[in-house]
């Protein structure tokens, strides 16, 4: 199973690039705080590359700025390549699936920008099935009468 949970802050605001067939794209690093200290009391943070594909990646390059806390889940990737020095590189980074708010839009110090103006306003759909009244059901008095 390969599933990565992430809460940190954004270290810088998020790029949105389109690959040459279109493809939306962001790529991106997390600061996450270790969940122990030290002996010297200071919190060790880990700097975490990401990738978001598609329509994650809109959200997240449109919703999220620098220093906004963020939770993230996908799944840990590695890819190899060749350096321009000759030497074989890996890079590991979260494949990001879903992108999840953290903060009220007043968590932030310095007044957060106004995030419910930017969202798309959602309809509320109409249900697929009819309705019905409750006269348009019998009452089954025995198990014998079920046709299962």
């Amino acid at each position: 199973m390969n599933s990565i949970c992430l809460m940190g802050r954004l270290t810088a605001d998020i790029e949105l690039k389109t690959t040459q067939s279109g493809v939306a794209v962001a790529s991106f690093s997390v600061a996450v705080d270790r969940a122990y200290r030290s002996k010297d009391q200071e919190r060790q943070t880990d700097f975490i590359n990401c990738v978001a594909w598609r329509q994650t990646a809109e959200f997240i390059s449109r919703y999220f700025h620098k220093g906004q806390r963020i939770a993230l889940n996908g799944s840990l990737q590695s890819r190899s390549y060749t350096a321009n020095d000759g030497s074989k590189r890996t890079v590991y980074e979260v494949v990001v699936d879903n992108a999840y708010f953290c903060e009220s839009k007043g968590g932030q110090a310095g007044g957060a920008p106004n995030y419910d103006s930017q969202i798309p306003a959602v309809t509320e759909a109409k249900p697929a099935f009819s309705t019905a009244n409750a006269g348009d059901f019998e009452e089954i008095l025995s198990d014998e009468e079920l046709p299962f």
